[in-house]
């Protein structure tokens, strides 16, 4: 690894950036190693503090010690001996779900559970490791992660284009970030949406407090603009089910967004869907609600539409995905509980 010297002399030429962070505006005065234990999943607290003695926790470049505070617009690294294990990319023989495919890209519909890409946790298994196995030479986005035009979560179900090419990996990538591609998705939500359709606006960041979260900052104080367009496809009283577009693509936005709305998804339990936000206080509700959540176990979203302009031949394409049937099942459940409800205390 060349020395660039961006790091100062004490850090060694072997060392590797594993986590990088800029610290939002809204941050509070947090000692760097409670910092990183929030944002980093699994990791100890031994560590945080082993690669602070070693010098390898770096703010804006310099070394620092576990005690030091962070503070807004700070760049916080984690540096470690080896390369990240998501750099060490290994093929896996996973079968993919493959929509279409041409000579320049393929459009995979991704199963729930499925990790997207190698991150800390999930250093197999994921889709990139699928795609590594299955095709040579993708072409690396600027994460350096091969094929991957753009993501969704875990616990999303759905469609995803992939690059085979470098000239289908910029073309797409430039439509993704001019908001021409055609993304839906459906989702089911947490109570009665009164409103027919509309547009939801705010920038999106992490939470100041709880970093695994995002959340709204509808002032634009901090965070990247989201934009994102629902309409109501069918209301079953406690729960409403929805067709989200994304005119912007940032990290949970459908999932923020509709909780910044008062309509959290269904069975979210990053952002607190797991619980019963809506309905009556009877055991029988508890009961139905507790076996949704058991055959739907992830929160309610499914990527089901993708479109766009393909890179050589100029056409539009667009693609759609069959609801899956842990979706249909709680779907059903909730339509055939509605039809013998009054709902008096939608409030």
């Amino acid at each position: 690894m060349e020395n660039n010297n961006t790091f100062g002399p004490e850090i060694e030429d072997e060392l590797y950036e594993h986590h990088r962070f800029e610290v939002a505006k809204g941050q509070q005065a947090l000692r760097v190693d409670k910092f990183l234990m929030n944002l980093i999943e699994n990791v100890t607290r031994s560590k945080i503090q082993k690669a602070a003695d070693a010098g390898n926790i770096l703010v804006n470049g310099e070394s620092v010690k576990s005690n030091y505070k962070v503070k807004p617009d700070d760049v916080v690294q984690l540096m470690l001996e080896h390369p990240p294990y998501e750099h060490l990319l290994k093929g896996e023989n996973i079968p993919l779900d493959i929509v279409y495919e041409d000579d320049q890209l393929l459009v995979v519909n991704k199963p729930a559970g499925m990790v997207v890409h190698p991150g800390h946790g999930n250093y197999s298994g994921t889709l990139v490791n699928a795609l590594a196995y299955h095709f040579d030479n993708l072409p690396m986005n600027s994460s350096e992660r091969p094929g991957l035009v753009h993501r969704i979560d875990k616990d999303t179900s759905g469609l995803l284009v992939v690059a085979k090419t470098e000239l289908a990996m910029d073309y797409l990538t430039q439509q993704f970030a001019a908001k021409t591609s055609e993304r839906e998705y459906i989702a089911l939500v947490w109570g009665s949406i009164e409103a027919e359709e509309g547009t939801i606006e705010g920038n999106i960041d992490r939470h100041v407090t709880n970093r695994m979260q995002m959340a709204v900052y509808p002032d634009g104080e901090q965070g990247k603009h989201a934009v994102t367009h629902f309409k109501v496809l069918e209301c079953f009283g406690y729960v409403t089910l929805v067709s989200c577009r994304l005119e912007t693509g940032r990290t949970h936005q459908i999932r923020v967004h509709m909780k910044y709305i008062g309509h959290t998804l269904f069975n979210d339990e990053r952002y607190g869907g797991n619980l019963i936000l809506k309905g009556t206080t009877f055991t029988k509700y508890k009961q139905f609600v507790d076996n949704c959540f058991k055959v739907l176990p992830r929160q309610a979203l499914h990527a089901r539409t993708l479109g766009f302009e393909h890179p050589i031949t100029k056409e539009f394409l667009r693609f759609e995905s069959e609801i899956p049937q842990d979706m249909v099942e709680c779907i059903e459940k909730w339509r055939v509980y509605s039809k013998a409800q009054t709902f008096e205390d939608l409030e």
